[in-house]
């Protein structure tokens, strides 16, 4: 997607006064604000259901010999309904502190009496649009940060042959605005090649947004993605920011992309293609600026080929294409990674556990690693908790049960039953979680939540 060029603040004005709208308008032009004109409350909320607005300068009488002010105060409460944060400043030629007041109660940010003085007008406007720009600026970044404060993604360890043709397109393609799809096995480290590639892009000092297209049920997809207004559905209470707008200017990561319902497809295509989309609810048409970075562990070009999956949006998306290899492949690796993930953990549950004895270095290279890089983070964490001194020892890995499928299952835990379970339907299918979660009976979500408890 196109980086949009900076526009000048955008003003909507409405007055039932052509000379009034006149004298507005060329004053603001003349000032280098984009400015639009309307002549009624309902034109007004016309123009602001279609476009984004920096502030709203309105007349508050608009029938002829009606002082009360009851049309513009209706207006306002309508405008704050829409966009509490869009800034309102309220004219009027029959100014009273009783008006006054009841404006600014009803979330007016200021008040000009008719006729104006130009030199203060200006000031309200210019004073008015800084403010909401940097409450809405504010809004964005709390929201982000609830998004971004639960992640902890380790650094990119990746020393071992198999992983050098994965350094060399991060170096390439990351400085580019390419789309790229990332392809690998599950918890082989999709999401940290993502935060790779958005650190060494341009993008790097704006927000990394990420979401788990597998993990959202089907009927709050849009929801998620391109956010909601007040009222739109029963439990939504408040506006709310859709991951595209959240990333805006930044990178936006869709894991597990191929798990995005046929019917929701269409909405991604279109908004990849053209940068525009809308929130649930609403008719707006709002625009994305985003990198999109997606990750899966099915077959795509398989899921095109069984209908499940368009084969345009599959062109759009993989620009670029990394493939992953499974931890058992880069064998060299797993010493680092578990050191890594020991000093995280240890530090993480102040831990006194420094380092692995010789028979638990053994088995971690011994381990078959199905669940790849998780597993491993999973496996050190259990082994730091486990810990009796301050080296991990074998035993504390608990590698066992994983190593011997033939073990009598009243020999396991529920969990163990359920994390073997698990691993079997994956191997069986070759990876694939739609599968898998199928063959066990469990709905998409359900299953990715147990492979993340399981850390495969």
């Amino acid at each position: 997607m196109k980086r949009p060029e900076t526009n000048p603040p955008r003003v909507l004005i409405a007055d039932d006064q052509s000379d009034v709208l006149e004298a507005l308008r060329m004053l603001l032009k003349g000032e280098g604000f984009q400015v639009e004109v309307v002549n009624s409350p309902k034109q007004a909320l016309a123009a602001l259901e279609q476009r984004d607005f920096d502030l709203v300068l309105t007349d508050l009488n608009y029938t002829r010999d009606t002082t009360s002010g009851q049309e513009g105060l209706d207006l306002l409460s309508r405008i704050q309904g829409v966009d509490s944060a869009l800034p309102v400043v309220v004219m009027t030629a029959w100014g009273s502190v009783e008006l006054a007041v009841e404006a600014m109660r009803r979330g007016a940010r200021d008040f000009v009496q008719k006729p104006w003085d130009n030199t203060r007008l200006l000031t309200i406007v210019r004073t008015q649009i800084e403010l909401s720009q940097a409450l809405r600026r504010g809004r964005r970044l709390e929201a982000v940060n609830q998004v971004l404060q639960s992640e902890g993604i380790p650094d990119l360890i990746a020393e071992s042959r198999a992983m050098q043709p994965v350094l060399h397109l991060i170096k390439q393609v990351g400085p580019s605005d390419a789309n790229v799809l990332i392809t690998g096995d599950n918890g082989t480290g999709k999401g940290v090649v993502a935060r790779a590639i958005h650190a060494v892009s341009s993008r790097s000092g704006k927000p990394f947004v990420s979401v788990n297209t597998g993990g959202i049920p089907e009927s709050l997809f849009e929801s998620e993605l391109f956010g909601h207004v007040k009222g739109a559905f029963t439990d939504a209470k408040a506006d709310r920011l859709g991951r595209f707008e959240l990333a805006g200017g930044g990178t936006l990561f869709l894991d597990e992309i191929a798990n995005v319902p046929l019917k929701h497809q269409p909405k991604l295509l279109r908004v990849i293609e053209s940068g525009e989309f809308e929130r649930v609810g609403s008719s707006k048409t709002l625009r994305a600026e985003v990198r999109l970075i997606s990750a899966t562990n099915a077959d795509l070009h398989g899921e095109v080929d069984a209908g499940r999956f368009r084969q345009d949006l599959l062109f759009r998306l993989n620009t670029v294409e990394i493939h992953l290899p499974p931890l058992r492949d880069r064998p060299e690796d797993i010493p680092l990674l578990a050191a890594y993930f020991l000093q995280c953990h240890a530090q993480h549950y102040r831990r006194n556990v420094k380092t692995f004895d010789d028979a638990a270095l053994e088995g971690l290279r011994r381990h078959p690693w199905p669940g790849n890089v998780r597993e491993l983070s999973h496996v050190i964490e259990r082994a730091v908790l486990m810990a009796q001194d301050a080296a991990i020892a074998v035993a504390d890995l608990g590698l066992q049960a994983g190593r011997n499928p033939q073990a009598p299952l009243e020999d396991l835990s529920l969990e163990e039953v359920e994390r073997a379970l698990i691993r079997k339907a994956m191997i069986r299918f070759g990876g694939n979680a739609l599968k898998a979660a199928e063959a066990l009976g469990l709905s998409r979500s359900a299953f990715y939540r147990r492979l993340q408890k399981h850390g495969l």
